[in-house]
Order: structure tokens, then sequence, then C-alpha cells
């Protein structure tokens, strides 16, 4: 799912301190001039084959807090099950503002791809944020507010199933993904279904997913041609539907949650990952890279 809104600004960051957040001192990042190799040393830095059971074997990705922006989620359906949060961007003294709302969907879309995270991951803690509209329409001040505000939450993982194909939104969304990327938000996003430019997939700070028509929902490719990173099932894939029903979709839209849902898994057994080591472990338990 696209939108191709207009661009305003975004609602204002939240202060969060390095503590909080988890993030490294900024003094650090600059360079190495007064201090040595031996200063810096990465726990859990030891060699270790990295395989499917290693990186998420037994894992039902407890404890990983996601959030799906979307178009909300019904409240209830059998096949997400509980929500521990469900927000939305309203209208607010002639501006925009994220609020706590009761679950909801405008369009089935955010539904659908809650219930992919959700079989995939069923212990993870899944939040919604409603950005997008009936017949699953937005604007740029909504998909901006939204998802910076999930950005400032410093969710585990982020699942943005939609984009924009309008490049001078380009810079802003390059920010605030950057932003996540060094704060470990991840960001799962969606390529654009057709063969055009769209943001913020295309931006390498994010994971980036495109279809594949395999039958299997566990099979996730390495595409070595960028710029979509990974493939993960996007054909008919049965998922949540309207009034506690199931359906089954097909696209992008519908790839991105299983690589979303394998994420949390690896994340709730190896929670201090960076997003460039959940990228990389992402390559290595890839099936054709794997050789499987």
């Amino acid at each position: 799912m696209t939108t191709t809104p207009p661009v305003t600004r975004s609602t204002p960051p939240v202060t969060r301190t390095a503590a909080a957040t988890g993030a490294r001192p900024a003094a650090l990042t600059w360079n190495l001039l007064d201090r040595r190799p031996a200063d810096i040393r990465v726990a859990g830095s030891e060699t270790a084959p990295v395989t499917p059971e290693w990186a998420y074997g037994g894992s039902d990705g407890a404890g990983v807090r996601v959030c799906v922006v979307d178009s909300g989620v019904e409240a209830g359906h059998p096949m997400v099950g509980e929500l521990a949060g469900s927000h939305a961007v309203v209208g607010r003294d002639g501006g925009l503002t994220v609020e706590e709302v009761a679950p909801a969907d405008t369009c089935g879309h955010g539904t659908a791809c809650a219930s992919i995270v959700r079989r995939v991951a069923p212990g993870c803690e899944l939040h919604s944020v409603r950005i997008l509209g009936e017949n699953g329409g937005g604007t740029g001040a909504a998909l901006l507010t939204g998802l910076s505000w999930a950005i400032e939450q410093r969710f585990d993982v982020i699942n943005l199933s939609l984009s924009t194909s309008r490049p001078q939104f380009s810079q802003v969304l390059r920010e605030m993904v950057d932003d996540a990327y060094f704060n470990r938000s991840v960001i799962v996003a969606s390529a654009h279904n057709s063969r055009i430019e769209s943001f913020p997939w295309r931006f390498s700070s994010v994971v980036s997913v495109g279809s594949h028509a395999e039958d299997d929902s566990d099979l996730v490719l390495y595409n070595p041609d960028p710029p979509v990173e990974f493939f993960a099932r996007g054909q008919a894939v049965r998922v949540a539907g309207p009034n506690g029903g199931t359906t089954r979709n097909t696209g992008n839209s519908f790839a991105a949650p299983h690589v979303t849902g394998l994420s949390a898994l690896i994340l709730g057994k190896h929670p201090r990952l960076t997003t460039f080591e959940l990228k990389t472990i992402l390559y290595l338990t890839a099936a054709n890279v794997r050789g499987v």
C-alpha cells in the first residue's frame, strides 16, 4: 500500500537520555584518537556460527515491542489478540498529534499486517499507530507524524507496509529512519508493488522487503541485487480479515510483516543487537545464503 501525500513537519521529538534509549554516547562515535582498540571491546563478540537455531531457536518474541504503523488494528481480532497500545494521528489545535485511541481499523490493511506479525512472533508486545484513513488513503502530515512518534518511543521493531513516491519527502524521511537506525529501532519497510522509487524502503537504514511467490511462510531470501534487501512470502497470504474473519492478500505489504516477526524472534533471543547486527543475522540466516 502506498501513500502519495503532501508533507509537513513532524511532531516535536521527545527528549530521551542515552541511558533511557540504549543509545551510545555521541562522544564515542567520531574518532578513536584518544583511546585504544582495547577500550572499545564489544560484548558477546566471540565468533560463533550464525544459524537459525542460534539466531532465533526457541524464541517467540517475548519482551520485544513491535509497532505497526498503518490503518489501525481491529479490536479483539482472533488472529491478532491483545494489543499493548493503540494510537492514532488526530487533528488537534490546527495541527496533528498522536493520541491513545480504542483499537479500530479504517480499511483492514493494518489488521492484516498485524496478524502476520503475531503469527510469526506470538509472544511480542504489539502496538498500533493509525495513520491511514478510509480506503487506505493518507497524508504526508499523518505519515511523518505517526512515524516520528513511533521512532521517538524507541520501539524495537516498526513495521511500515506503506510508502510515498514523492521525492520531495525523501530528506525528512531519511533523517527519521537514520535516527531510528542509530537508536536500535529497526524499521522494516515494504517496497513499492510497482517498479518505481518510493520512500522510506529505498533507504539503506531500513530493512527493505519485497515478496516472493513461494507457499512457505518461513522462507526468507536475501536479494543480491538491491535496493530491495530481502524477499518473504507475499502472494495469497492468509491474513486477518474484517469483523474477525480471514482472507488472502497479495503484495509487498504482506511480505514485510514476515520479516518484522522474524526480527522480533531474533531480538527476543538477542535483545541488544544494533540494526546493523540484526541485518547481518537476517542475511546469514536467509535460506539462499545458507544454501538450503
